[in-house]
């Protein structure tokens, strides 16, 4: 097996300008656990023989696509010697890693191949600090572990919808961070944006228009496995969301009989919330429910469907209790575990589901009064749709602004009292897409504010402080500019 991918050398000294600072391994985002490096520089041999019987060809796939913009060459070798060695130690935990670099050779050690895929990411933004940024090649040894098993990013393709190709560079970009969850928020009152075949009027009429009065559009069955796989290709879990018993016009201009009045509502195309509701005395709601959620736990690989939950304004409290119950059931009996964001304690929640924080500290410390998981997004400090400051040109501002500092600076286990720090499981930026149409749009919101709170749901809390990371963050914005990325230019 060959991967031709372009040739690069690590051999020959390359032309460019020697960085102001030399940042060696504190260059890596997130923070590694342990690192030590060598005094004097070392070069490789521009091609990599690859030694990996214990990893799957996929994976060396994925591994040699992502340094084709170093112009790196690789093939892999079964039997005799090599210079890129990669093995498994299950006595590791699954998402941790070794990496260690000479003058003869790069072996990296993972605990399953997610660590070996985690170890990667932290080698390519060292050759990025090599090649793009001027540093010397030198010998290097790190340890590597996360702090928290879910770290995850959140993407709204119901306000506004986006597709395949979209989806899978926000994929390639995110992974480089250690990322490992893409929730997809896939229904709201402006669309409905996955396919049920039960009810092909969710995506023939729901999925019809956007925010702004747009075509609109929706996922496949197929396009949605075809993400996933690619997902899973980055090992990042697809986490998909229906949203309800708010946030449903949608749904509710698709079907009358999903009305109390037995009629359709208009479809939407604003922005306003909290203005729709399903019907909880009606049967059928629940036939709804069940064969949407049946269709997407059967679809979906990953263990969680997401329930939403959220600003559900016009249901009675009797209501939203009933039907977020029903749906919390529902998912438990096809097999996923439940998320919903903070309101969802309200209901009769326990420790089989998980509440996500977004707003109300009260909700999540009832959320763990129940036992329940917890995962920290508060919409102050990530909500990666909030505008930077007043100047910025896309985003909101409800939840105030979001420097990026402010984005970095805060402890997942201080925000919520009296919420026991055993329950968080993780954290998650979401971006909402009110105001959003493009990748470009996408990537402008997101960087350079997704490496922090990468930073923080990998790193523990005692290794960050704002000042160290803000020279770092800057050497990485070099770095996605010159991928092409869009990105926000000012940090301070």
């Amino acid at each position: 097996m060959k991967y031709a991918i372009s040739l690069f050398s690590l051999l020959f000294i390359i032309s460019c300008t020697t960085p102001s600072e030399k940042l060696t391994t504190s260059v890596i985002v997130p923070k590694v656990t342990t690192a030590s490096t060598g005094q004097n520089e070392i070069s490789l041999s521009k091609e990599w023989v690859t030694v990996a019987p214990e990893v799957s060809d996929q994976l060396l796939e994925t591994l040699a696509q992502q340094v084709d913009d170093l112009d790196i060459e690789i093939s892999k070798n079964n039997e005799g010697s090599g210079n890129l060695f990669l093995n498994l130690d299950k006595s590791l935990n699954a998402e941790s890693y070794r990496l260690q670099v000479s003058d003869k050779q790069i072996e990296i050690t993972g605990g399953s191949e997610a660590g070996v895929f985690y170890a990667w990411q932290s080698l390519r933004q060292l050759l990025y600090n090599h090649l793009w940024s001027g540093e010397d090649w030198v010998s290097i040894e790190i340890t590597d572990q996360s702090k928290y098993a879910y770290r995850g990013y959140m993407l709204d393709i119901s306000r506004h919808f986006f597709g395949v190709e979209t989806i899978k560079s926000v994929i390639d970009q995110i992974s480089l961070y250690k990322i490992n969850h893409l929730h997809l928020h896939l229904s709201d009152d402006q669309g409905w944006r996955i396919e049920i075949k039960s009810w092909p009027e969710l995506t023939a009429i729901g999925g019809s228009t956007e925010v702004g009065g747009g075509e609109g559009g929706f996922l496949t069955q197929e396009d949605y496995k075809e993400i996933q796989r690619y997902a899973q290709s980055h090992f990042i879990t697809v986490v998909p969301e229906i949203d309800m018993p708010g946030h449903t016009n949608s749904a509710l201009a698709s079907y009358a009989e999903l009305n109390c009045n037995d009629k359709t509502t208009e479809l939407y195309t604003g922005i306003e919330v909290g203005f729709s509701t399903l019907c909880a005395e009606k049967e059928i709601t629940y036939t709804f429910l069940s064969d949407v959620f049946t269709e997407l736990a059967q679809l979906t690989e990953g263990p969680y469907i997401h329930i939403g939950g959220d600003e559900s304004h016009v249901t009675s409290d009797e209501d939203y209790i009933k039907l977020v119950d029903y749906a919390l059931e529902k998912v438990i009996s096809l097999g996923k575990t439940p998320i919903g964001w903070d309101e969802i304690a309200n209901a009769n929640l326990d420790d089989r589901s998980i509440s996500q924080y977004w707003a109300s500290s009260e909700n999540t410390s009832l959320a763990g009064s129940k036992k329940a998981s917890v995962i920290i997004s508060p919409a102050a400090h990530a909500y990666l749709d909030m505008q930077y400051d007043s100047l910025t040109p896309l985003g909101l501002h409800w939840a105030g602004y979001l420097p990026v500092k402010k984005s970095f600076d805060w402890d997942p286990e201080k925000l919520v009292e009296n919420l026991d720090s055993q329950l968080i499981v993780g954290i998650e930026a979401p971006l909402w897409s009110e105001t959003l149409e493009s990748l470009e749009d996408i990537e402008y919101m997101t960087f350079p504010r997704l490496p922090g709170l990468a930073e923080i749901a990998w790193s523990t809390a005692e290794k960050r402080t704002w000042e160290t990371y803000k020279v770092v963050l800057e050497r990485h914005l070099q770095w996605l500019e010159k991928k092409g990325i869009n990105t926000y230019k000012t940090l301070d």
